[in-house]
C-alpha cells in the first residue's frame, strides 16, 4: 500500500513527468479511472460511506467535505489503505472567502487593486486549508455584460483586461505562487468558456458567440489565468455553436491544449457530463463519457459517468489506453505540483489569526465601495453637526445577507453590520434610531413606512440600506427586472418627503437599474455585498475616515431593457449622439416616421448607461493635465509611452484609479469604441501632483483578425487617460509597417 509515497522519495532525482509515468505503469485501469472520478460527500457517515471506494482506488477527488477530521480520515485511507497511495483532491467552492468573507468578486473588482484581490484569495486559502480543503473552484473569470445573470456576482466584471489582471491575482493568491504549501489551494479558472453570455441573462442558457468575439473578449482572461499558473479549468454548462463546452474539442483540445499548451486538469461542472444527454448531444451516459473524454475533460464532477463507462469504452476499443493515460497523467501532475504527494496531507495547517482576516476584508470592503452620487457634498457626514440619524431599511442589520452569495462556510457570527458599526462609533455622540421599514428587500408590506417617516423627520440625516438579499443573485438566481425589488423604491420616495438628506447604501450582487430612483438620493454608495466587515467599512466611508476610491467594473443601465450594455461596444454605421437622440416624451402627437434620430438608441432610455464602466466619485477632486506621447508613430514591435499629470486639487487625501483606453480606428474587423489597456492606483495628498506613465507595445494592441491570425495592424489609434471609460484626455498615434 501507499506506493506513491515511495516515488516521492526520489523527487530531487526525477522530473514530474518521470513520476507521472512511474505511477501510470503501476496503476490498473480501474485505478486510473478512479483518478478521474469525483464524488460528493453527503450524509452523516461520509467516511464510512466513501471508504470502500477510496480504498479500492476508485476515487480521485471528493467535493464538499469540510469536517477536518473526516478529511484526515479519508486521506489516511487513500494514502495508507489503497494500493497506490495517491492523496485525494478535497474540493470546495471557496469563492470570496471561507469563514471570513471578503466582498463579492464583483465588489473586489471595484477596487481595481490586484494586490488586495490576491491577499483576499490568500487568506481564504489559509482558512480553507486548515479544514483540509486543497482545491477551490475559483476564480470565475467569465466576462459578464448582462446584469440579469445571477452569476455576475461571482464575476470580475465586463472587461477582458481588468478581469484578466484580477483573475491572475486571485490565482496567485490561492496557489501562493504555486509553492505547493500546506496552506494553499489549487485554483480553477471557470467557466471555460462564454458562460457569461447566456441568452437573456438566464443561467445555463445557450450562448451565441462568434469565434472572433470569443477569442477577443471571452478567452483572454482564461489565458491570463493560465499564464499565472492556474492548475485546473472548469467547463461551462452552456453550449457554443451547438456544442456544450464539456464536449468541445475546439475549446478543450484545440485552444486549451494545442494553442495554449495547458498541462493541468479540466473538470466538468456539476453533473455536466451526464447533462450532455439532457442537452440532446447524445443518447446516453456512455456516449457522453466518450465525448467528454475525447474532448479533454479529466475529472467527472459527481455524475459517475466516467466510473461506470470508461472501462467499457476502453474494452470496446473506442477509447485507447493512451487517451486514458493522458487524462490521468494530467490529474497526477496537478497533485504532484500542488505538493500533495510530498507532504503529510493529514497534518493540516493552523487557521490564521482571526484579526488578520478581519482587517484584510475590512480594507477590501472599503476599497470596493463606489460613490455614485454626492450632491452638495452630502458626504462625508460630520459627527459634530449631527444629533440624530435615522437608519432605515432591510439590510442595515443582516449579518448573513451582507456576506452575499457562495458563502457555504461563511461565519455570520463574525459579521459586523452597518447598524452595529454605527451604534459603536456614534455611542454617546449621536443618537441612532433604527427602523427596518421592510422585513425583506422583496417585501410589499408598507406598514413600516410611517415609523420610518417619523424617524426620518426627527433625524438630521437618513441612512437607507437597501438592495438585494444574497439569495437574489448567484447561480440560477437571475432576474428579468433588475430594479430595486419589492417596494423599496416607494420607500425612498416616501422618505424623501421628510426633507432631510437621504443617503443610500445599496447592497446587491449585480448592478441594479436605478434610473427611476437616482434623483431621490442626495448621496449614493454602491456597496455590492461587502462581506464580514461591511459595517465598519461602510461607516469608515460615510464619516470620512476613509475616502471612497472604488470604480465600477461593470456599466450600470438606466433601466432593465437596456441590458446588455457595456462600454467596449462596436461602432455601428449609425452611432448615436446627443444631437440625434429623441426621448419618447418629446415626440409630438401624430408625428410621422422621419430620418431624424435614426441612430442606435432607445426612445425611453437613450444610448448611455446611467453610470459608465470605470466611474466612481471621491471626496476630493483630481485634475488630469499635460498628456504627452513620446512618439507620434511607431513600428511593429515598438512601444509608445504615454504620460499624464495627476493632481489632487481638493482638500482631502484620496486615491484615484487612473485608466488608459485606446481605440483602433480602422481594422480588418470592426473594433470596440474603447478598450481598457492599463490602470494605476495613485494616492495623493491635497495639492500633491504626480506624473503617471504607461507604456504600450504593439503586442498590447493585437487582436484576432479577420483571417484568424493574432496581431496588431497598421493604422491610427486614439488614446485616452482619465477617470472612467467616458472621460479623459485624448491623444493619438499611428502604427506603421
Amino acid at each position: 500500500m501507499g506506493k506513491a509515497r515511495e516515488i516521492n522519495a526520489t523527487q530531487d532525482k526525477q522530473t514530474i513527468e518521470t513520476r507521472v509515468r512511474a505511477l501510470l505503469e503501476r496503476m490498473s485501469l480501474e485505478e486510473k479511472v478512479g483518478q478521474l472520478n469525483q464524488v460528493q460527500a453527503t450524509g452523516p457517515n461520509v467516511v464510512e460511506d466513501l471508504a470502500p471506494a477510496i480504498r479500492a482506488g476508485r476515487v480521485g477527488s471528493v467535493i464538499n467535505v469540510v469536517d477536518p477530521e473526516a478529511v484526515k480520515a479519508l486521506q489516511y485511507i487513500a494514502i495508507n489503505e489503497s494500493e497506490q497511495g495517491i492523496p485525494l483532491l478535497i474540493c470546495r467552492d471557496v469563492i470570496h472567502g471561507y469563514k471570513t468573507v471578503a466582498p463579492l468578486p464583483i465588489g473586489q473588482a471595484a477596487s481595481w487593486n490586484p494586490d488586495l484581490v490576491r491577499d483576499c484569495a490568500r487568506i481564504a486559502a489559509e482558512e480553507a486549508s486548515a479544514d483540509g480543503i486543497n482545491w477551490t473552484f475559483a476564480p470565475m473569470i467569465d466576462i459578464a455584460r448582462d446584469p440579469r445573470w445571477g452569476r455576475i456576482a461571482e464575476s470580475l466584471g465586463e472587461d477582458p483586461y481588468l478581469t484578466g489582471v484580477l483573475g491572475a491575482a486571485m490565482v496567485d493568491g490561492f496557489q501562493n505562487s504555486a509553492n505547493g504549501g500546506a496552506d494553499t489551494l489549487v485554483a480553477c479558472a471557470k467557466h471555460f468558456a462564454g458562460y457569461g453570455a447566456s441568452e437573456a441573462g438566464r443561467d445555463y442558457n445557450t450562448t451565441n458567440i462568434p469565434e472572433n468575439e470569443l477569442r477577443n473578449v471571452y478567452l483572454p482572461p482564461f489565458h491570463a489565468a493560465l499564464k499565472a499558473g492556474v492548475e485546473t479549468f472548469m467547463t461551462s454548462f452552456s453550449d457554443i455553436d451547438g456544442i456544450p463546452a464539456t464536449a468541445s474539442d475546439f475549446l478543450l483540445d484545440q485552444v486549451l491544449r494545442r494553442e495554449w499548451s495547458f498541462d493541468g486538469a479540466v473538470v466538468s461542472d456539476w453533473d455536466a457530463i451526464h447533462q450532455l444527454v439532457i442537452h440532446g448531444l447524445c443518447e446516453n451516459d456512455i456516449e457522453a463519457s466518450y465525448l467528454a473524454a475525447q474532448a479533454g475533460v479529466e475529472i467527472d464532477m459527481i455524475s459517475s459517468a466516467y466510473e461506470r463507462h470508461l472501462p467499457e469504452l476502453v474494452e470496446q476499443g473506442r477509447l485507447s489506453m493512451d487517451r486514458i493515460d493522458t487524462l490521468v497523467g494530467n490529474v497526477l501532475r496537478v497533485k504532484i505540483r500542488a505538493g500533495l504527494m510530498d507532504r503529510d496531507v493529514m497534518a493540516l495547517p493552523e487557521e490564521p489569526a482571526r484579526m488578520k482576516g478581519l482587517n484584510l476584508v475590512r480594507e477590501a470592503a472599503q476599497q470596493s465601495l463606489v460613490l455614485l452620487k454626492n450632491e452638495r457634498a452630502t458626504l462625508p457626514l460630520d459627527v459634530e453637526t449631527l444629533k440624530r440619524v435615522a437608519v432605515v431599511g432591510p439590510l442595515a442589520h443582516e449579518p448573513a445577507e451582507q456576506l452575499g452569495t457562495w458563502v457555504f462556510d461563511g461565519d455570520a457570527e463574525r459579521s459586523v453590520t452597518p447598524l452595529m458599526a454605527l451604534e459603536s462609533m456614534l455611542a454617546g455622540q449621536v443618537e441612532v434610531e433604527h427602523v427596518r421599514a421592510l422585513e425583506t428587500t422583496r417585501s410589499k408590506d408598507r406598514s413600516g413606512f410611517e415609523p420610518a417617516m417619523h424617524a426620518a423627520q426627527a433625524a438630521d440625516a437618513v441612512l437607507l440600506f437597501l438592495g438585494e438579499e444574497a439569495i437574489l443573485s448567484g447561480e440560477a438566481h437571475c432576474r428579468a427586472d433588475i430594479s430595486l425589488p419589492g417596494v423599496q423604491a416607494e420607500l425612498v420616495r416616501h422618505l424623501r418627503a421628510a426633507g432631510k438628506p437621504v443617503i443610500g447604501v445599496l447592497m446587491a450582487g449585480r448592478p441594479l437599474a436605478l434610473g427611476s430612483i437616482i434623483d431621490q438620493f442626495d448621496a449614493l454608495i454602491y456597496a455590492w455585498h461587502p462581506g464580514t466587515m461591511a459595517g465598519p467599512a461602510i461607516v469608515d466611508v460615510l464619516f470620512g475616515r476613509a475616502s471612497p476610491s472604488g470604480k465600477l467594473p461593470v456599466s450600470f443601465p438606466v433601466m432593465s431593457g437596456q441590458v446588455p450594455i457595456y462600454y467596449a461596444h462596436k461602432q455601428t454605421g449609425r452611432p448615436a449622439s446627443p444631437e440625434t437622440v429623441i426621448h419618447i416624451d418629446d415626440i409630438p402627437s401624430g408625428a410621422t416616421q422621419t430620418s431624424l434620430g435614426m441612430t442606435t438608441f432607445h426612445l425611453d432610455a437613450g444610448y448611455k448607461p446611467l453610470f459608465p464602466f470605470g466611474f466612481g466619485l471621491s471626496y476630493t477632486h483630481f485634475d488630469y493635465s499635460d498628456l504627452t506621447l513620446d512618439k507620434a508613430q511607431i513600428l511593429m514591435g515598438e512601444r509608445v509611452r504615454a504620460e499624464v499629470t495627476l493632481q489632487n486639487s481638493g482638500d482631502r487625501s484620496g486615491t484615484e484609479i487612473v485608466q488608459l483606453y485606446i481605440r483602433d480606428r480602422f481594422g480588418s474587423v470592426t473594433r470596440p469604441v474603447r478598450e481598457l489597456k492599463g490602470f494605476q492606483r495613485v494616492s495623493l495628498e491635497p495639492g500633491e501632483s504626480q506624473r503617471i506613465a504607461f507604456e504600450l507595445s504593439t503586442d498590447d494592441l493585437a487582436f484576432y483578425r479577420r483571417d484568424g491570425s493574432f496581431g496588431a495592424e497598421v493604422g491610427d489609434f486614439d488614446l485616452w487617460i482619465g477617470p472612467s471609460s467616458t472621460d479623459g484626455l485624448h491623444a493619438s498615434f499611428r502604427i506603421n509597417a
